[in-house]
């Protein structure tokens, strides 16, 4: 038997490690680099990265209806374009920023000016416009990133492997944010915040040429022979037979309106609101919360290596969510939906650890690295699953779309998140001592409640979609 779904999965990895690394990029260059340079507050950079995040879950509501229009692979050639070049776009923001301020002539009089004063203000309002624009084109094209792999996923592999091969790739979301501390901070400090956005932006242009002379549908793929197409299709013995004779029929697809009619798709939306804006947070402040707690900014020895280890932590157990519930299906003979929130269960409780991370850090800065690893690990073995679950219950035709939806529901989430820890950090250390949570002040007191929220969330979140749907229940057209 061939083994070319192996080397799709690989592509959907570099693709997602891809996209993670542009995400990043902003986070690691925030505190240090940027926010001197255009002068902004907690609460600027949390606006922007809130309203990322609804850009991208607008983005989500559509993308994986576009995706299933335009087919897997013209869907994910767009995607990765318009969100590599979107990404290039932030270098250009202090150059645009100083043609819209007459007062300024060049990007090092952006530094200079006087923190506080009426021309400061206007700079960090008009580079937070500028740096929105570049990410809503970066969220435009991010947003067909999960449903084009999802469906890519469906295309090429049976149910029971479907979590073992989403963790694979959706284990790139690791990887990226573990080689984004050890490449964007050094490219930052030493050829400037700019060039890190255009090295990095770049290298989805790099991916594109690959995908487009190596995807085809498993069908009509020459690589594939015809025992892995059985293999793939051994889901339906119907479809495994029409695929020996001719490639199989497509599926009716499930009207966009009619898809938030079954409680299959609120059951995914309910579990990606509710945790997603948990790795965003994680994501996007982890670098600030070093450098805020422990004086260890993102381009130090320290703050390189506690990023290093909270996502290599991340990377190593989250592997293992995928092959969780192939264990259950293939061990314990459970039908792949109930293995899969078995599966759910056990890793909603990682999480909890999250809440053991400030309190531990007054010991020491690795405490919280590892503690919000294996929190992280949690949500990525947890998101494997939940992705998956789609693909259990739906058609392969209505797979993307349904994982747009989930994943605009994730971007809501987020956005709520990411506005109000920006708002909460700075509001708590404008108040300092007089702002205070169960034995901390000021700042610290703020990340301890937003750690609280982000260790509960994942059990509430499973709670509700067993409730929704406490059994396997495909849904029929």
């Amino acid at each position: 038997m061939s083994n070319w779904r192996w080397w799709i999965c690989t592509l959907l990895f570099v693709a997602t490690t891809v996209n993670y690394l542009d995400r990043q990029v902003l986070s690691l260059t925030y505190k240090e680099f940027i926010a001197p340079e255009f002068h902004w507050t907690d609460a600027h950079y949390g606006t922007i990265t809130s309203l990322f995040s609804i850009f991208y879950a607008i983005a989500c509501l559509f993308a994986g209806k576009f995706v299933d229009w335009m087919g897997t692979k013209k869907g994910y050639l767009i995607s990765i374009g318009v969100w590599s070049t979107g990404a290039v776009m932030h270098a250009a923001c202090g150059i645009a920023s100083t043609w819209l301020l007459d007062e300024i002539d060049s990007v090092e009089a952006l530094r200079a000016v006087e923190a506080g004063s009426e021309l400061a203000v206007a700079i960090s309002t008009v580079s937070v416009y500028l740096f929105l624009l570049c990410r809503g084109i970066l969220a435009l094209g991010e947003s067909g990133n999960f449903p084009a792999a999802i469906k890519t996923t469906a295309e090429y592999f049976p149910k029971k492997d479907r979590a073992f091969a989403t963790s694979i790739f959706n284990a790139g979301a690791s990887v990226g944010a573990l080689a984004a501390p050890l490449l964007i901070p050094p490219l930052a400090k030493h050829y400037g915040w700019e060039m890190a956005f255009i090295i990095i932006g770049a290298l989805g242009y790099i991916w594109m040429f690959f995908w487009q002379f190596m995807y085809d549908k498993p069908e009509k793929s020459k690589h594939v022979n015809q025992a892995e197409l059985e293999y793939i299709h051994q889901d339906d013995a119907e479809e495994a037979a029409a695929a020996a004779a001719k490639p199989v029929e497509e599926e009716k697809s499930i009207p966009f309106i009619q898809c938030f009619k079954y409680k299959q798709t609120w059951s995914f939306i309910v579990g990606k609101f509710l945790t997603d804006g948990v790795w965003w947070f994680f994501l996007f402040w982890a670098p600030a919360y070093f450098q805020d707690q422990f004086n260890a900014p993102a381009s130090s020895p320290l703050g390189q290596g506690l990023i290093f280890t909270l996502y290599a932590i991340v990377t190593v157990i989250s592997l293992f969510g995928g092959y969780l519930p192939k264990l259950f299906v293939e061990k314990k003979g459970m039908n792949p939906y109930n293995g899969r929130m078995l599966a759910m269960l056990i890793f909603a409780f990682f999480p909890l650890v999250a809440l053991a991370a400030q309190p531990l850090g007054a010991y020491s800065p690795w405490w919280p690295a590892i503690l919000i690893g294996i929190a992280g690990a949690g949500h990525q073995a947890w998101s494997a699953n939940i992705f998956s679950t789609v693909g259990d219950m739906f058609p392969k035709s209505t797979i993307a779309s349904i994982t747009g939806i989930g994943a605009m529901a994730g971007g809501i989430g987020s956005m709520i998140i990411q506005k109000v820890a920006g708002n909460l950090f700075t509001y708590a250390e404008g108040q300092g001592a007089a702002f205070h949570f169960m034995g901390f002040e000021g700042k610290p007191a703020g990340y301890f409640i937003m750690f609280c929220f982000c260790g509960l969330a994942y059990l509430i979140g499973w709670t509700i979609m067993k409730a929704l749907v406490p059994k396997y229940k495909p849904v029929e057209i």
